[in-house]
């Protein structure tokens, strides 16, 4: 008998903790976002489209290099690689300002859904040093990012693209 008026204590006690209905909703799923299969997609970021210029080239490397953007490309929902997906990238550089057209190109991502372009060093802008990356093909919803760095002496910079069928 005294251990059921010990559960019955420790079960009173822990009702002040938690609500039943609380109980009930994280225990069903409820009050959850709902996320197809889990993998939401990625918003765009505020400043991200600033100085882009629709159609930049496909190119092998925009000016001298020595600075590498990377990332990849999934699908909402199930986190498939999207290859083939075409990502424009564009900067404040060493080489010229991100309104430059010889600032903006575009990579597309391989079979694993990475991507990865080579670009001249990154120099802030408005106090930040940050990069300006684009999908914005037509089978999923456009995306804009504005990564910021987190040194100006950084060289390389990763975003991730998760992206919603149109």
């Amino acid at each position: 008998m005294t251990d059921l008026i010990t559960t019955r204590r420790k079960l009173i006690a822990a009702a002040g903790t938690f609500t039943v209905a609380g109980t009930i909703a994280g225990l069903s799923g409820f009050g959850i976002p709902a996320r197809a299969n889990g993998l939401a997609a990625t918003p765009s970021m505020r400043g991200g489209s600033n100085n882009y210029l629709p159609g930049a080239p496909v190119v092998e490397r925009i000016g001298g290099g020595g600075f590498w953007m990377t990332g990849t490309v999934r699908r909402a929902g199930d986190g498939a690689p999207l290859a083939g997906q075409r990502i424009q990238i564009w900067a404040h550089t060493t080489e010229g300002h991100e309104r430059d057209p010889h600032s903006h190109g575009a990579t597309m991502s391989d079979e694993n859904g990475e991507f990865r372009l080579e670009m001249p060093q990154i120099v802030p802008a408005f106090g930040q040093p940050h990069g300006h990356l684009a999908y914005d093909s037509g089978d999923f919803e456009t995306v804009f990012l504005r990564p910021v760095m987190s040194s100006a002496s950084d060289t390389s910079l990763h975003a991730d693209f998760v992206l919603q069928p149109v």
